[in-house]
């Protein structure tokens, strides 16, 4: 299919292939996610917005092997946003960031089918704005299981002083996640999450474990705390995931909980959510909390 001309924004993106299957097997094209990005853009931009992302890029849809890409192409008109990242080790890295639907609609027509977001801003980036506990089953678990592992997350944080966030990560797992006043560096951040990985893992041994390496973990749910640290990524709240289906990752109340599975929203079942219903994350920034005061209480609770 010839290329076509959007105006978005004030910009001109010159889309193309829309005809091209990305997932072959539910017919889903590029246009269709296209047309997805445009339709969740309102309630996904507030949580990409300052932050550096890494794109997961599908060129040949996701029957082939898709890339990583974390440096900015240099292709990318002006207008795109980049900002040079320092790395942990040494060097830095141009990452783009996204504020706007201009930038979010021509990052898509680069088949980037995921987007991921730092846990930090660019402005403040080694004092992490969110805390994130990925519940990461192996095969087989059920999604009442998953579910209740979700909600033991939530009593702990809400008994610290956090306040709980849910999303279907429109994978395996659910992400329980919590904003946070920024006070503290990604140090004490990792150190609290591992902390309460620790303890809901010391309170049902046979079901949830921390232990990094696969071969130690049995048939245990993994709470994985690892994306808590400077450059790591979470998968931004509304982004498609390259999974059969095109489920997207999908912001919970927890009153929808006991109804949700962790792949269970599509581009399709998501437009309709967001026009019935506001975003459950819409307001996460107002109850952020300190890190410091966390650890405080959590080492109370012993």
């Amino acid at each position: 299919m010839a290329a076509e001309t959007m105006q978005v924004g004030g910009h001109d993106i010159k889309v193309s292939n829309l005809d091209k299957e990305l997932f072959p097997e539910g017919h889903v094209s590029k246009g269709d996610m296209l047309d997805h990005y445009r339709a969740v853009a309102d309630a996904m931009l507030p949580h990409l917005a300052g932050r550096p992302l890494t794109l997961r890029r599908y060129p040949d849809g996701i029957g082939e092997a898709g890339f990583f890409q974390k440096h900015a192409s240099d292709y990318f008109p002006d207008w795109v946003r980049v900002v040079d990242m320092p790395q942990v080790d040494e060097g830095s890295v141009n990452h783009v960031v996204c504020d706007d639907e201009a930038t979010l609609l021509y990052l898509a027509n680069q088949a980037t089918i995921e987007f991921h977001v730092w846990l930090s801003t660019v402005d403040e980036p080694d004092h992490p704005d969110r805390l994130v506990v990925d519940i990461d089953p192996p095969d087989g678990v059920p999604v009442s299981t998953l579910r209740d592992v979700a909600r033991r997350a939530r009593d702990l944080y809400a008994d610290v002083g956090l306040t709980p966030f849910v999303q279907a990560t429109g994978g395996r797992g659910f992400h329980v996640v919590a904003p946070l006043d920024r006070s503290a560096d990604f140090d004490a951040v990792r150190d609290l999450a591992d902390a309460m990985a620790d303890r809901l893992a010391a309170a049902d041994p046979d079901r949830l474990t921390t232990a990094q390496r696969k071969n130690r973990r049995g048939d245990r749910i993994f709470l994985d705390v690892n994306r808590n640290a400077y450059g790591q990524t979470f998968i931004a709240p509304y982004s498609l995931r390259a999974r059969a289906g095109a489920p997207v990752a999908t912001p919970l109340d927890w009153a929808e909980l006991g109804r949700a599975e962790p792949n269970g929203h599509s581009s399709t079942s998501i437009r309709k959510r967001l026009a019935q219903k506001t975003d459950p994350w819409a307001d996460i920034d107002d109850h952020a909390a300190s890190a410091a005061e966390a650890r405080e209480r959590l080492d109370a609770l012993r």
